[in-house]
């Protein structure tokens, strides 16, 4: 279960993908996501909480617990594709390299 999240913290996950995206490297979806984490370079992940069925994401709480992630949950797969420059909702996303995010990434690390 991961805990609850504050808007502040939403809002730098959603700054940090968005700033990653342009200066960085993410991944896109759940499949991605889950073989960035497995191998350990993600240095944050984004799931969102609407996504059904849950099954789709359960898997990375527990693998980013391992890893020693960041994970953050956000409440929707449409902000969250919009974040990551999709036009299509999507469950899971991960900074691969920061690029101009390192300092948000650091401060949600805390």
């Amino acid at each position: 279960m991961v805990a609850e999240v504050s808007e502040e913290k939403i809002k730098k996950a959603y700054e940090a993908v968005e700033l990653a995206k342009k200066s960085g490297k993410i991944k896109k979806g759940v499949n991605e996501v889950t073989k960035i984490v497995e191998k350990g370079i993600a240095k944050l992940v984004l799931i969102a909480g609407d996504t059904s069925p849950k099954e789709v994401i359960m898997h990375l709480t527990p693998l980013c617990k391992e890893k020693n992630i960041i994970l953050v949950e956000v409440p929707s797969r449409e902000e969250l594709g919009a974040a990551a420059g999709l036009s299509v909702p999507t469950a899971a996303v991960a900074v691969v390299k920061e690029g101009e995010a390192k300092t948000i990434i650091s401060s949600l690390a805390k």
